[in-house]
């Protein structure tokens, strides 16, 4: 059975943490990356279907690439970002239910039902982008999450040939404290939350 985790990482994963906009520039190794995504993906979905597929926007090149396909308002918080990471979702995630739900055929759930497909993919694929956020806060590194991009145009630049749709851009790196806007309000508990 798990245990609770102490305060000081909870303050790193949810009540220190920040959205960043702002990035000192310092490189984000590949191989903290590539840890990070070892390590989100053991955390649940359902069926085990694992929809989320990442892109690491890192080099010059894709830089170039993903630029023209921003907001007006993303475009420089992002170009300064060590690393955008793209989530999207594989609507074939089905095709590897047999490796990843072997106990049962849950592929025969899915396939030929497209409204499910979608639903699921991007319902599971969203739960781990939340994932991947609070992954990549465990391990050092600060994060700005939007949306504000052109969906359709990132994904035939960054998910040709596939059937791998975009969801979020993910902004890594050490962020820079003098970006960051005043902390916003939170909902209560009793505003949006009940016990029954």
């Amino acid at each position: 059975m798990a245990s609770r985790i102490d305060s000081s990482s909870l303050a790193t994963l949810f009540t220190e943490a920040r959205t960043h906009n702002a990035w000192q520039q310092a490189d984000v190794p590949d191989g903290v990356l590539r840890e990070l995504v070892e390590l989100m993906r053991w955390a649940p979905t359902s069926a085990n279907m694992s929809p989320a597929r990442i892109v690491f926007v890192k080099s010059p090149e894709a830089k170039a690439k993903l630029k023209p396909l921003l907001m007006e308002g993303n475009v420089e918080k992002t170009m300064a970002a060590p690393v955008t990471a793209i989530i999207g979702h594989d609507l074939k995630f089905y095709d590897h239910l047999p490796k990843l739900f072997p106990h049962a055929d849950a592929r025969s759930w899915f396939a030929g039902n497209d409204e499910f497909i979608k639903v699921s993919a991007f319902r599971n694929g969203s739960l781990q982008a939340g994932y991947f956020i609070l992954t990549a806060r465990a391990l050092g590194l600060d994060c700005g999450p939007m949306s504000g991009f052109d969906n359709a145009g990132v994904d035939a630049a960054f998910f040709p040939g596939t059937d791998i749709k975009s969801n979020i851009l993910v902004n890594l790196g050490y962020g820079d404290p003098k970006g960051l806007y005043p902390r916003s309000p939170r909902f209560t508990f009793d505003e949006i939350a009940r016990i029954e």
